[in-house]
């Protein structure tokens, strides 16, 4: 994976004392998707508590803190986030859950996607008073729900969401019940689970239910609120489904774990099934297949199959290398790029090599990875991607680079070739990605590779640009994520 960062990941469960626990495991299993800071809060019935803190679970909860016997005391429900910013900047102040006091007692929000509307919001909001501690989009939501008409009204949430643009997965917690929402478009996976004592949760992603010994039961389905309380689980809307659904196939792609079941698919399968796809797109004559672990070794298992060509794993991925870790220099850069991904070279040396990876964004660190293939003795060395060309930033959670920072804007396929020294390039078709996917091709977003938004990206009379909004993470010191 070349630079691309996650959205975030969120956990709720309404399970009394063990709630806390419970999601403090889920946390860890949903670590992938943001590690830049990560906060737990829990209900006792009467009041929420909290805590947050920049970094991964781990670091956050740490033992010495004694963080999660305060939570879990008179604990009757919880929810969890990890956070990775694509809105709003990497800060404290901007780490999840959300907690708040209003008129009709306390919340606390967590929220995975991107509110496309929301800087409209905010500007309203500011224009008559209120004042906002924080600069994520998730906050906007809680001022929302405290506006005096909007308290008034028959079902206030169901109220609020409607007025929210983009993708969004909210888990809000009350201090009697958690209600857990996703957008109309199902942009973001929102998944049900079971726990074995009959008690109900949700998380981004099924791989969390199994860290709980919970079962998988469905999807929060696209324009549906669930709450979960002590009496079990129960179900509303607040908007009918989309006729076209905006699914994010790079869920499935690269984001979600392989143990997952996403949109209702088990993301290892559908990237075996991109790799074989990608075998027959785009062959070659080679020695031995390579991932870009982890997200291109599945599809690379795939190719591997589809072409007969044996399946080694030529780079050895470092856990030690953090996603957020910064090098002060460009050389320590490179350096700890090579850190991150060391090479066996006794897979690679004198073999012509096919290397499967998930996409290409910039380039530079693909580049890099070839250079380090030829340097331990690869005699030839054949790209192939799982994904097209990446040429449109995302404005739905993923901290995509602006379209002129996107290197399949800059050059075609030849010239790519060229500059990242491979012997041959190719992408596997949009058609035959979303072919490898069980759902109708309509039901999922292709937006950063053919343009098609389906939903808005622009507020109420294109006042909003997103292009001015979107948050440019990609600094030039950063390590590319896997």
């Amino acid at each position: 994976m070349s630079n691309i960062k996650e959205e975030c990941g969120v956990f709720g469960i309404w399970d009394g004392p063990e709630s806390v626990n419970k999601t403090y495991l889920g946390l860890f299993s949903l670590q992938h998707r943001g590690q830049e800071s990560a906060g737990i809060a829990s209900t006792t019935g009467e009041e929420i508590n909290g805590f947050t803190g920049m970094g991964t679970v781990g670091r956050v909860f740490r033992p010495t803190r004694d963080v999660l016997p305060r939570l879990t005391r008179n604990c009757k429900g919880a929810i969890g986030h990890v956070r990775y910013s694509t809105s709003g900047s990497s800060s404290i102040h901007n780490a999840q859950p959300q907690i708040a006091e209003y008129s009709q007692g306390s919340i606390a929000i967590a929220h995975n996607g991107n509110l496309t509307n929301a800087s409209l919001l905010r500007d309203e909001y500011e224009a008559y008073g209120s004042i906002f501690k924080s600069t994520n989009d998730t906050e906007t939501i809680i001022h929302l729900l405290a506006k005096p008409t909007h308290v008034i009204k028959p079902d206030p949430i169901a109220h609020v969401l409607g007025h929210l643009q983009g993708a969004f997965c909210v888990l809000m917690m009350f201090t009697d019940r958690i209600e857990a929402a996703r957008d109309p478009y199902g942009i973001r996976p929102l998944s049900i689970g079971k726990t074995k004592s009959g008690r109900y949760c949700v998380a981004s992603e099924s791989c969390a239910f199994e860290a709980i010994e919970a079962e998988f039961v469905r999807d929060v389905e696209p324009g549906e609120i669930v709450s979960i309380d002590e009496n079990g689980i129960s179900s509303r809307r607040f908007a009918e489904k989309k006729p076209e659904l905006a699914q994010c196939i790079f869920e499935n792609v690269y984001f979600a774990r392989q143990n997952s079941k996403i949109f209702g698919e088990n993301v290892y399968i559908s990237r075996k099934k991109m790799g074989r796809q990608l075998a027959k797109e785009h062959p070659a004559e080679a020695d031995v297949v390579i991932p870009i672990p982890d997200s291109g070794t599945a599809a690379a298992i795939g190719f591997s199959h589809e072409s007969s060509i044996p399946f080694e794993m030529g780079f050895v991925r470092s856990h030690y290398v953090g996603r957020s870790f910064i090098a002060p220099s460009d050389e320590l850069r490179k350096q700890a790029i090579k850190l991150k991904l060391a090479i066996v070279r006794e897979v690679v040396d004198g073999k012509r090599v096919v290397v499967v990876d998930d996409s290409i964004v910039r380039g530079n660190t693909t580049k890099g990875k070839i250079q380090s293939l030829r340097e331990n003795g690869a005699k030839e060395v054949h790209i192939r991607i799982c994904c097209p060309p990446v040429k449109f930033p995302c404005f739905y959670g993923v901290d995509f680079p602006t379209k002129d920072e996107l290197i399949a804007n800059k050059m075609n396929i030849e010239e790519l070739r060229g500059f990242l020294g491979a012997d041959s390039l190719g992408y596997i078709s949009l058609e035959g990605m979303v072919g490898c996917m069980d759902q109708p091709a309509k039901s999922f977003c292709t937006a950063c590779w053919d343009g098609n938004y389906k939903v808005p990206t622009y507020s109420q009379g294109g006042k909003y640009s997103m292009e001015r909004y979107q948050r440019n993470l990609f600094e030039d010191l950063e390590i590319e994520n896997e």
